[in-house]
């Protein structure tokens, strides 16, 4: 099922495991697109409950050749700071999930830097590195300073949040760099790396993740276009496209106007 809202479109689907294989679906479909139209494709991942089953919707699916996994640019949009291959870690979840099923190439699997990393705890410093890697990928004639995603995934948290980008929180408010360290969490672990609003919103399109009932209550917020300090999940938009794309629970609030 499908709905039309002002500068967005958004899609309903029964459950948490259709909502993770049609998204599966599209998203293999837009990246062959991405492919088929300049050679390469570019996508922002998320981690996360709805996050991770989208990987592993992907990993299973019959169609996941369609698209050309070397020439494929992966990103993250925010990472747990903590060490290297740690279980809660987005990206140790994202190659348990697909990536390790895949023939990624290497030099273009961009993992945000771990605490005992090179940056040695220091979250400012590795999120300034990876800003400038996203930088030198957009190249010099970017005004974004990070590349034109073909798609950045984001999940909404129950309270709203997306990325590591919470409610009210100092890293909502910034405007000029496009990587943050995000100090006092309001869950666990309390340091974390994101992307920041102008950056995901340089992004071609945005979608949005949410399934469950624990989700409603922030769907319906973000919806009914509440402020970007309050709900975060309202601020982020693609320039071309944003979708938010649902279960029947996670959406079970909105008006049936929506």
């Amino acid at each position: 099922m499908s709905a039309a809202a002002t500068g967005r479109d958004i899609l309903i689907h029964h459950d948490k495991d259709e909502l993770a294989q049609a998204t599966a679906a599209r998203l293999l479909t837009r990246l062959a697109d991405a492919q088929a139209a300049h050679g390469t494709a570019s996508a922002v991942l998320t981690g996360g409950r709805n996050g991770n089953a989208l990987l592993a919707a992907v990993a299973a699916s019959g169609d996941r050749d369609r698209i050309d996994w070397s020439r494929l640019d992966l990103w993250w949009g925010d990472e747990r700071f903590l060490p290297e291959n740690d279980p809660e870690r987005n990206h140790t979840q994202a190659r348990e999930a697909l990536l390790d099923a895949v023939p990624l190439d290497p030099a273009r699997l961009h993992v945000m830097p771990p605490s005992d990393g090179p940056y040695a705890g220091d979250a400012e410093a590795a999120a300034e590195a990876y800003a400038t890697e996203l930088a030198a990928a957009a190249g010099p004639d970017a005004t974004a300073r990070v590349p034109a995603f073909d798609v950045l995934l984001l999940g909404v948290g129950p309270d709203t949040h997306v990325a590591s980008l919470f409610p009210e929180h100092p890293a909502l408010r910034e405007t000029e760099r496009t990587v943050v360290g995000v100090h006092g969490a309001p869950k666990p672990p309390p340091t974390r790396l994101s992307l920041t609003l102008p950056a995901i919103r340089a992004a071609r399109e945005v979608w949005l993740l949410a399934a469950g009932e624990d989700k409603a209550g922030a769907v319906a917020c973000a919806l009914a276009g509440s402020g970007e300090l309050q709900a975060p999940a309202a601020a982020v938009c693609g320039s071309s496209r944003t979708l938010w794309l649902l279960d029947e629970a996670a959406a079970s609030r909105l008006p049936a106007t929506t």
